[in-house]
């Protein structure tokens, strides 16, 4: 399922992205929130609370002039910047984040740096470059060279198909190039024909650093046989130590709300955490895609409950600790972690 912004018209709620939606999420949706954190998590519940790298959100402006090319609602809707966010994002103990390009405009990645570089809560970007262009090498070259640049995403996206690349022997060497700069692979819109490609890239490039993002989502929407058919392609990831999981795209909605009941998330959290462990996992919101828009509060506190639950040394290393071993990012201002 490809990822969609708000305004895209995802589940009929093309409308939200507005900035009274902002408020509505701080007034309605954290108060449940926090009472399911409560119940999910309650031996932790005087722990301190720890601060959270967000590795995926997406940054984009519909009113510049030549518009976002995922953008589908109002051009008057408040543009998804880092001012926004940073004002939704820091109430909720979050100190930094990564944005995940959803743009397919080579340019844009140029455009994401800039604006990216004014805030520093804003820890860097994962790209939008194609290894097997005969351009790749100039391309990562020039924003490698901005330590802002984290790395590219590639998977179900924009046409993309990493499974149909591995015959490539261009993208390949590609792939080599971006090992060889220290950047991350982050895969887009995981279905089993892809897991199955990141377990192949793995094994041809062992030290490339691959992030599988969505994992959740793409587990809740699955019956019992699909979940038995893709826990033995699950396991064999769990044994590539330089391959981890995002945590994101996992909130579930019912009449407009989020749900919040701990029951809803634990079964396919504790698969996944069992699998991988407690080192390979990082958090993501996937602000503001979809549900997302309106219910930041919401997805953090899910995930804050749940791994604070797994104990305070699990929880650290998924809300950043974790992020840091895979994206390699850098603090940039007093209050992020290190």
């Amino acid at each position: 399922m490809r990822s969609r912004p708000a305004g895209s018209g995802a589940r009929g709620r093309g409308d939200l992205g507005l900035s009274d939606m902002d408020g509505i999420q701080r007034r309605r949706l954290l108060a449940p929130a926090l009472a399911s954190a409560a119940g999910i998590a309650s031996k932790d519940a005087a722990a301190p609370a720890l601060p959270l790298i967000d590795c995926h959100i997406h940054l984009f402006d519909q009113t510049r002039p030549q518009g976002a090319p995922y953008w589908a609602g109002p051009k008057n809707n408040e543009p998804s910047l880092p001012a926004r966010y940073r004002r939704l994002a820091a109430p909720l103990g979050i100190a930094g984040a990564i944005h995940v390009e959803a743009s397919p405009w080579i340019e844009d990645n140029l455009w994401v740096l800039q604006v990216q570089q004014s805030d520093p809560m804003m820890l860097g970007m994962i790209g939008n470059l194609q290894p097997e262009k005969p351009e790749f090498r100039e391309y990562l070259d020039r924003h490698h060279r901005n330590r802002l640049f984290l790395g590219i995403r590639y998977g179900n996206l924009w046409g993309y198909s990493l499974p149909d690349q591995l015959g490539n022997p261009v993208f390949i060497e590609g792939l080599k190039l971006l090992q060889q700069a220290g950047l991350t692979l982050d895969t887009a819109n995981p279905r089993p024909d892809l897991l199955k490609a990141i377990l192949r890239v793995s094994d041809l490039l062992p030290e490339l650093r691959i992030v599988a993002d969505h994992l959740p989502g793409m587990m809740l929407r699955m019956d019992a046989q699909g979940l038995a058919d893709i826990e033995g392609t699950l396991r064999e990831l769990a044994k590539r130590p330089a391959v981890y999981v995002k945590v994101s795209q996992f909130l579930r909605t019912a009449r407009g709300l989020a749900v919040t009941d701990p029951a809803v998330y634990k079964p396919v959290l504790d698969q996944i955490f069992e699998t991988f462990g407690e080192d390979r996992l990082v958090f993501g919101s996937d602000w503001p895609n979809a549900d997302a828009v309106a219910n930041l509060a919401a997805i953090v506190q899910i995930a804050r409950a749940y791994f604070l639950s797994k104990g305070a040394q699990a929880a650290q290393k998924a809300f950043w600790r974790n992020s840091r071993a895979a994206y390699r990012w850098a603090k940039r201002v007093a209050g992020q972690p290190e």
